[in-house]
């Protein structure tokens, strides 16, 4: 029997509902690995141990009475620290943010706490999402649990690093143009970026209204299949979510892929993509071929485009969105002898490098005179992807590609080159653009035995299909989402 570290959700959910295990049990081994682990790793911004503990006695307390309890309760999460939490600091990553308590939780915080999945702390992430690296965290940087001198991708690193460095089974993140995809891919573990609306953006601090998404990131297909059940479905506290019903995904997660047919993006693999990382796609090809899928080719024409157009709608809507940071109503302020001083000053003082970026090259996309050459061009643009999609999945079940075009890089290699650091989302802003569900799971190893990542991409609200292939392909794969190798986190 696994430890309750190495242990998957599912399993620690069967053993809480059994008895076999407490659910204070349960959380303290996850915090000792926290306290153990977390200084090398830098994953949490707010360990919740105190709220975490209370929660387990609450959980073992009502299961000793006989009350009806969820069977994943007691089983821990990180979450994001881009989720407003009642009480607990929520910053997204940004010194604007320090000391923020929110008065609210995020819907999806509310929905992980009625399931009973304990949050053990706020993950560390990109500053407001920016980023693939989670070095732009104005707190530290996280490192990858499976090399400790590599980033874990960003914007959801914190997130990923969690589970891969066995500190979580489960976590949740944010994915505007593939951060909950390119780190998972990063670190060995899974991650679903579901349709956009399929988990309520209610509580969440929004960096680019029309893509952000939250979703589910664990190590294993079953595990990521269950969370997104619970995080998922209509929320009327927000006017983008999705009235229809999610419907059972972990019915038809056995199923298989024989009979299918999958598509491989042509304008998503091939050249620019390190030799690792295009074998094992390859590889991945040949083992569908062999589990009966049949593999054709298939053509998104308007993919290349999807990078300038997303950093064109994504920094338009940031900046949008991050003028509410003023320095009146919540968060840091910097005294100015006008009110507009004192706002200029906030941001200067509260904001970082890449943020600052973004904002102005939003602001100035919005501005009088290049609205059109800029945003609507762009706006266009992702129109297109959205057809090009359609057209595809009229031919074929699934689409496949890379997640990343590297495996995980040293801290430090690119933050001095802002245009190689946003060539890491060129595989995952399409899926984004879309709004269609796209996942993540692990496809082996590169020559250095650093994880490399396979996207499958679905039809709109077919987040049972991309899971349902991801599991078999994970099964008849056999990756263990365990670091290993050199300069890798500690194992216990």
């Amino acid at each position: 029997m696994r430890s309750l570290v190495t242990a998957t959700a599912t399993e620690l959910a069967r053993r809480l509902d059994a008895g076999e295990v407490a659910a204070r049990e349960v959380i303290d081994a996850h915090l000792d690995r926290i306290a153990a682990v977390d200084d090398s790793v830098g994953a949490f911004l707010e360990v919740t141990a105190d709220h975490a503990r209370a929660r387990a006695d609450e959980i073992d307390s009502r299961r000793a009475a006989g009350d009806d309890v969820p069977a994943t309760a007691g089983v821990p999460i990180a979450i994001k620290d881009l989720f407003c939490t009642t009480g607990i600091p929520t910053t997204a990553a940004s010194r604007i943010l320090a000391g923020w308590r929110p008065p609210y939780d995020a819907t999806v915080v509310r929905k992980i706490a009625d399931a009973g999945l304990v949050m053990v702390g706020k993950a560390n992430m990109d500053e407001f999402a920016m980023g693939s690296s989670t070095e732009n965290s104005a707190y530290q940087p996280t490192r990858n649990p499976w090399n400790l001198d590599r980033v874990p991708g960003g914007s959801s690193g914190g997130s990923v690093a969690a589970v891969a460095g066995l500190m979580a089974p489960l976590a949740v993140g944010t994915d505007t143009g593939g951060s909950i995809r390119q780190p998972a891919a990063l670190t060995g573990t899974v991650g679903l970026k579901p349709t956009y609306g399929r988990v309520s953006r209610y509580g969440i601090v929004a960096f680019a209204s029309s893509l952000d998404q939250a979703g589910p990131i664990a190590r294993t297909v079953e595990d990521t299949a269950l969370l997104h059940q619970v995080i998922s479905g209509h929320d009327p506290l927000d006017s983008t979510s999705i009235p229809e019903p999610v419907g059972d995904v972990m019915a038809r997660l056995r199923d298989g892929v024989d009979g299918m047919r999958i598509g491989v993006v042509n304008e998503l693999s091939g050249e620019g993509y390190e030799v690792g990382v295009s074998a094992r796609f390859d590889e991945s090809l040949r083992r569908f071929e062999s589990l009966g899928a049949t593999i054709v080719e298939a053509s998104l024409p308007h993919a290349p485009y999807g990078l300038p157009a997303y950093y064109l709608v994504a920094p338009s809507e940031a900046s949008s969105n991050l003028a509410r940071y003023d320095g009146t109503l919540f968060g840091i302020r910097v005294d100015g002898e006008t009110s507009a001083e004192m706002s200029a000053n906030t941001r200067a003082a509260g904001f970082g490098v890449e943020v600052k970026r973004r904002i102005m090259i939003g602001t100035y996309a919005l501005s009088a005179g290049y609205f059109d050459a800029y945003y609507q061009q762009a706006s266009r643009v992702r129109t297109l992807i959205l057809r090009d999609f359609e057209r595809a999945f009229a031919d074929v079940d699934v689409l496949v590609s890379p997640t990343s075009p590297t495996v995980a890089f040293p801290l430090g290699d690119k933050t001095a080159d802002p245009l190689a650091m946003y060539l890491n989302d060129v595989a995952t802003v399409p899926a984004s653009l879309a709004g269609i569900p796209a996942l993540s799971l692990p496809n082996g190893v590169d020559e250095a035995g650093l994880p490399t990542g396979l996207q499958i991409m679905a039809p709109t609200l077919r987040e049972d299909l991309a899971l349902r292939v991801a599991w078999a392909f994970e099964q008849d794969l056999g990756f263990s989402p365990i670091p290993v190798g050199h300069n890798t986190v500690a194992v216990p």
